[in-house]
């Protein structure tokens, strides 16, 4: 038997990052960068990166030279083993996957950094040159997915059962094999080349797609002059109607459909006529009223074809079945089954919702039924109404200082990590703050991972796309082959101080602090000792955001604990109920900015009902939206029936006969969501039932909490990609996950029961009244 001892080759570094996609000009990156230093061009010898001196020069040159040696290092360590019966596990570790490994290492601390400056500081990396590299780095990083000699030496191992392989070694063959059969790589020279031309075809049509739609985007826009119309309109949304942003109250204003302006038009314009005007072109954009050059309906019939035949040619049924192979769900049935249970209650307490909105409007002036073009609107009066709800009243509890201290103490708490800050000097802004993480049962002197945390908006610097959104970005992941640490970077775009006042954070901006912190404890906090499967690498992509929403329950869910204790005085004549309040946990995160005072109770029951504000709407929105898209690439059946037969099954209001909304749905045909849409409900559902464990504990018994902290640390934090979301639930829950805890904290059940009680007291009148 041949055996394999190849010369182990030691070169540089990559992580595998989603980004939002963006249209642009496509620079050609040369192929440079000789004159840069070492295999960690952009790092200092500490190995953290030089931001201070880095320029999109070096960025272009270095990303051109590492991707040029990735490839070339994996076809030199494919020679290798070309023909080789009996690669054997350490041979192939040692010789072939480790120094893979130090190459993809470097290249994705360099594609990291892009990214971190993409979104942090648009003058040191413009959209342009962004998409070069990101594109470029890709298609680098799936060589070594692609290659014969490895996929076969990683596939006769995991075949082998006499191999003694870890458990991370078993997760990295089996991460190699997955992704190489996705990439064809069992399918003969004639099926393989087939298969090359299609996935070139259908990358050509989706970028045409994206072009469409933005294009489509783009054509629509009208100037508003009357002052009266957004006097009401927040700060943030002047601005980014505001032809002259400095003088954003003079106006005049301009409407578009881009997300960042759109949302809280719809939330905010007293105009019917024009809140019409601006969703009728929301959702027939790119499609057949308008001109033929932006029409995509032909297009994404074409998309779903040529996923299919791509699902054929590797074995499965359809694209949705080849979809759920990377997927904690397992199968569309199982999603559909979940849908069911969720929709028994969502769609009654969207019913109530709406009928609740309706009765308010109608009080008020609104004449006719009640359209999806007003349910924004309508629905934040009938808020502010109810809870004499004002914004700045939440704002001025949260001061950025005091929400940072206690979600540090909260973290700390519960998985026995501690965040100091760092005093860095290489930094894109001197905004940006540098945070090391200790891990307390081990020392108190080095730290396992670090972030950056820039957290102020700044005019046109910051990459924008949605209100109030944050990013967590992974420069680094952890590699013990390189003795490379985890670093991410946090970037948001929250208000600046001004002069003595802190920063102020606002509802949505806690969201955004809360899933971001969440998403980053699971890269910093990881213990596996492989980039390829660390942090969130190789974990199913509908439960990528577990801990993002497992975070944010902290402050939105933590509420109910204050309703539990009950004091029970019994008197000569009645029995007493007294209801005591335990401590929340936003009251340990609180402030008030100019008194000092904690959070009130009602302004806490304000974050309560805003979490639950039209939640059975929007969540029947979500599902009708998830199971379109995983019946698009189900079936063959033409778009617009698929449409017309889930409408009414999800929504209260009847359909717009124009709607084409699928013609733009941008997410799922160029932003790579294709029958995974569902995956934020999922990760949702399961975030919402780990919480519930926690809230099913006093505040006050803290020994109970870190013992449940640590546990989901030892779970959903520390392993990565190396066990199944299934396995690591069953290890947590000791059970698998429902959807109960979902409806719970989204308020569903108590709407549901109130549709029922008032539907029966209508029965009764009825009843009564013959």
């Amino acid at each position: 038997m041949a055996s394999f001892c190849g010369k182990r080759i030691l070169l540089s570094q990559n992580s595998f990052l989603k980004i939002p996609r963006r249209n642009g000009f496509l620079i050609l990156v040369p192929e440079i960068g000789d004159d840069l230093p070492g295999k960690y061009p952009l790092l200092k010898e500490d190995k953290s990166p030089e931001f201070t001196n880095i320029t999109i020069e070096k960025c272009v040159a270095a990303i051109g030279r590492q991707t040029l040696e990735f490839e070339e290092a994996v076809k030199t360590l494919g020679n290798q083993i070309t023909n080789v019966d009996n690669v054997c596990p350490k041979s192939l570790f040692e010789n072939v996957l480790n120094p893979l490994e130090e190459l993809y290492t470097s290249l994705n601390i360099t594609w990291g950094i892009a990214k971190t400056l993409y979104l942090g500081n648009q003058s040191l990396m413009p959209t342009k040159y962004y998409i070069s590299i990101n594109e470029r780095a890709k298609k680098a990083c799936a060589a070594k997915y692609v290659n014969k000699p490895i996929y076969q030496a990683c596939k006769n191992i995991m075949n082998n059962k006499e191999n003694e392989l870890n458990d991370q070694q078993k997760r990295i063959l089996t991460k190699f094999t997955f992704e190489g059969k996705l990439n064809g790589m069992d399918l003969n020279e004639k099926k393989r080349l087939q298969f090359s031309e299609l996935q070139i075809l259908l990358f050509r049509n989706l970028s045409e797609y994206a072009q469409k739609v933005q294009v489509s985007t783009n054509m629509f826009t009208f100037t508003i002059r009357d002052p009266k119309i957004v006097e009401d309109f927040p700060e943030e949304l002047l601005k980014a109607m505001a032809h002259d942003p400095t003088q954003f109250h003079k106006g005049p204003w301009t409407a578009t459909l881009h997300s960042d302006v759109m949302e809280l038009f719809m939330e905010y314009c007293p105009n019917r006529d024009l809140r019409w005007k601006v969703w009728r072109e929301d959702v027939t954009k790119a499609s057949v009223i308008h001109d033929k050059t932006v029409q995509t309906s032909s297009l994404l019939e074409r998309i779903r074809q040529q996923r299919n035949q791509t699902a054929n040619m590797l074995g499965y049924k359809t694209y949705a079945d080849l979809s759920m192979q990377s997927k904690m769900a397992a199968s569309v049935e199982n999603v559909y089954n979940t849908f069911n249970i969720l929709l028994a209650t969502a769609r009654p307490a969207q019913e109530y919702e709406i009928k609740e909105i309706h009765a308010f409007a109608s009080e008020r002036g609104l004449k006719g039924p009640l359209q999806h073009w007003d349910i924004a609107y309508w629905g934040r009066q009938l808020f502010n109404a109810a809870h004499k709800h004002r914004k700045d009243n939440i704002n001025n509890y949260f001061p950025l200082p005091k929400v940072l201290c206690g979600l540090f103490e909260l973290i700390e708490m519960l998985f026995d990590v501690k965040i100091i800050e760092s005093k860095k000097s290489d930094i894109w802004h001197k905004d940006v703050r540098f945070f090391d993480i200790f891990d307390l049962k081990r020392s108190s002197t080095d730290p396992i991972s670090h972030f950056y945390l820039d957290p102020y908006a700044r005019d046109n610097d910051k990459f924008r796309v949605t209100q109030d959104l944050g990013y967590m970005v992974p420069i680094q992941n952890k590699s013990k082959i390189s003795g490379i640490k985890a670093l991410a970077a946090l970037i948001f775009n929250f208000t600046p101080p001004r002069d003595t006042t802190p920063s102020l954070l606002s509802f949505k901006d806690l969201q955004a602090l809360f899933r971001q912190f969440g998403h980053m404890l699971q890269h910093t906090l990881t213990t596996v000792e492989y980039t390829d499967i660390a942090g969130f690498s190789f974990v199913e992509w509908d439960t990528i955001y577990i801990s993002d929403y497992f975070l944010q329950n902290w402050y939105v869910s933590n509420y109910f604990a204050l309703t539990r204790i009950y004091v029970y005085i019994r008197t000569d004549k009645f029995l007493l109920f007294i209801r005591l309040y335990e401590p929340s946990f936003l009251q340990g995160i609180s402030c008030h900015q100019d008194t000092g005072e904690v959070i009130p109770l009602e302004i806490i029951e304000q974050i309560k009902q805003l979490k639950m504000h039209l939640s059975g709407y929007y969540l029947c929105k979500e599902l009708y939206l998830s199971h379109f898209d995983l019946e698009l690439h189900s079936s063959e059946e033409f778009w617009n029936n698929i449409m017309g037969r889930l409408w009414d099954k999800y929504f209260v209001l009847p359909a717009y006969k124009k709607d084409s909304h699928v013609c733009s749905f941008e997410q799922i045909f160029s932003g790579g969501w294709a029958a995974a849409y569902y995956s934020n409900i999922w990760s949702k559902m399961i975030a919402a039932d780990l919480y519930n464990a926690f809230d099913d504990v006093s505040n006050k018994n803290k020994e109970q909490l870190k013992e449940l902290g640590s546990r989901y640390r030892e779970t959903f934090l520390s392993s990565g990609g190396i066990y199944s979301a299934r396995e690591m639930f069953r290890k947590f829950r000791g059970r698998d996950p429902t959807p109960k805890a979902l409806l719970k904290y989204s308020g569903l059940d108590v709407k549901c029961s109130k549709l029922n009680e008032a539907n029966q007291n209508i029965q009764k009148f009825e009843t009564n009244k013959q």
